[in-house]
């Protein structure tokens, strides 16, 4: 099974942030820093933001500019070997959205990720065939070729492979509306094989799956939402719309939709008894 790596995503950002806090160590504005280097201020503002690499002869000026030398400049140029390495997901940036790639370099070092779902089984949950079937239902709104579609299913299944099977995986915690579960994709035999696919994943002793059921309260008025959690990096939100994704990175932010998910978790099923739902949808799809 594929092991868990260091991501260059996290690494790019990592050493934008790194580098932002330097300069303000030395009370330098960003247009100042830029002055002085005879750079634009937006190269410096792309640099710190991690929307444009820095060669290591950026890095070495900006270090002497900001006096920063030994370990930590070594530190940096750590950062830059590791953000210059190649992430699976960028096998597939040609047929998937630019901030999903981002979410799935950031994904790839998270430690911790709660993910709330009122519409459909959650990508990093779907089969292959329920998968196709939830793609090719916004093919025609999206504009996804046929060849665009088979890159998407391999990319979601790809992308399960890594995170839930990886050596020290992330905690993964899932809350699923019931109509999720009802909301049928293809033939009876890809719901059926989707509910059997969720019994099974719910076993694995890093995941947890909890329902929220039709009859309970919805405590939180709120769309699907990711929260990831790191080890020595700040939390991030990932929210997705039709056209377009962004995440959200303010810590007051970020901590109202953590208090979110564990209020929706709170009103759900336990995972026994989410199992158990699980278990009489399939059999209703087998009809």
């Amino acid at each position: 099974m594929p092991s868990k790596q260091g991501s260059p995503t996290v690494r790019r950002l990592r050493l934008g942030q790194e580098l932002r806090l330097h300069r303000e160590r030395r009370k330098l504005t960003g247009a100042k820093a830029a002055t002085e280097l005879g750079w634009s201020p937006s190269k410096v503002s792309r640099i710190e933001a991690a929307k444009t690499m820095p060669s290591a002869d950026d890095i070495k000026v900006m270090a002497k500019l900001y006096r920063v030398d030994g370990d930590k400049l070594d530190e940096l140029f750590g950062l830059l070997r590791d953000a210059e390495q190649r992430g699976w997901w960028e096998d597939y940036e040609d047929s998937l959205p630019e901030e999903y790639t981002k979410f799935l370099g950031l994904e790839a070092e998270a430690t911790f990720q709660r993910n709330w779902e009122p519409q459909l089984v959650p990508g990093i949950l779907q089969t292959e065939d329920y998968a196709r079937e939830v793609i090719l239902a916004t093919r025609g709104i999206a504009r996804i070729t046929h060849s665009g579609v088979r890159s998407r299913v391999e990319a979601r299944l790809d992308r399960q492979q890594r995170v839930l099977h990886r050596t020290d995986p992330c905690e993964l915690s899932v809350v699923l509306d019931e109509s999720a579960l009802m909301r049928g994709f293809g033939e009876l035999s890809v719901m059926r094989e989707q509910m059997e696919h969720l019994l099974e994943i719910s076993l694995l002793p890093h995941v947890s799956i909890h329902v929220l059921t039709l009859d309970s309260l919805h405590p939180v008025n709120t769309g699907a939402f990711i929260h990831l959690k790191f080890s020595g990096f700040d939390d991030v939100v990932y929210l997705e719309q039709l056209y377009s994704a962004h995440f959200v990175d303010d810590l007051q932010k970020v901590a109202g939709y953590e208090a979110a998910f564990d209020h929706i978790r709170s009103e759900a099923l336990d995972e026994d008894e989410s199992r158990v739902l699980i278990q009489r949808k399939a059999m209703l799809w087998r009809r």
